[in-house]
């Protein structure tokens, strides 16, 4: 290998290192892949059909032992369990509350309540202008960096990302609490389901999009013959 080559190699593998996600990798990852929505959303289904065709504490204790189930399999499997166990926790909060009062409205109470809590946090980074979406991205992407706060352009979409979330996760959990206030229990579990990935699906997707070409905008041109 000449000099030459073995200087080109070094360049490059610093360059290889800082490579970002694609989008496909990036959305995997948060999303835990096609398997991951697949079982996040089966307790949930467990849950709506058990608590039609019987009664709610049966479909308490099946929702709840097909939860932990999924997370005792990915964990024998070794595969990651973190979206398991995310769901394993919500599932149980939600199935001990509607296991005390009894009503069966009371298992997706918790989720209103997150929702609630995350679209207002969202907000309220955005209006001190420390968006959580920018932050959140140090942390999942850029690998603990945080130049962004030092680019105007990239505060700026980080602020406009953060709104957009928090707007919609409001908006999502309206939805559901209307349907809460008015009893409608199956209303409410299929709106569980069509409000739960899809639009955190195509958030993330306008999230990555929207940053990568932010980022590759503000990249300085190489200047001729370098």
């Amino acid at each position: 290998m000449t000099t030459g080559q073995q200087a080109a190699q070094a360049e490059a593998e610093p360059q290889d290192e800082e490579r970002l996600p694609t989008i496909a990798e990036q959305m995997a990852d948060q999303l835990g892949g096609w398997r991951g929505l697949v079982e996040s959303s089966i307790p949930v289904v467990v849950f709506v059909i058990a608590n039609i065709v019987g009664d709610l504490r049966p479909a308490v204790i099946a929702s709840v032992a097909v939860a932990l189930l999924i997370a005792v399999l990915r964990l024998a499997q070794r595969r990651p369990v973190r979206h398991a166990v995310n769901g394993l926790f919500g599932i149980a909060v939600g199935a001990a509350i509607a296991w005390r009062t009894g009503d069966e409205r009371d298992f997706y109470l918790p989720g209103i309540l997150y929702g609630v809590g995350y679209g207002v946090v969202l907000l309220l980074s955005a209006a001190i202008r420390q968006p959580l979406v920018g932050w959140i991205w140090s942390v999942l992407v850029a690998k603990g960096r945080s130049e962004w706060r030092d680019d105007p352009r990239l505060v700026r979409t980080f602020t406009q990302l953060t709104v957009l979330w928090g707007v919609v996760w409001l908006a999502k959990v309206g939805v559901q609490a209307a349907l809460y206030l008015a009893h409608q229990d199956t209303a409410l579990g299929v709106a569980r389901l069509a409000l739960g990935y899809p639009p955190y699906a195509l958030l993330l997707l306008i999230t990555v999009w929207t940053v990568r070409r932010v980022t590759r905008e503000s990249q300085p041109e190489p200047l001729p013959g370098s």
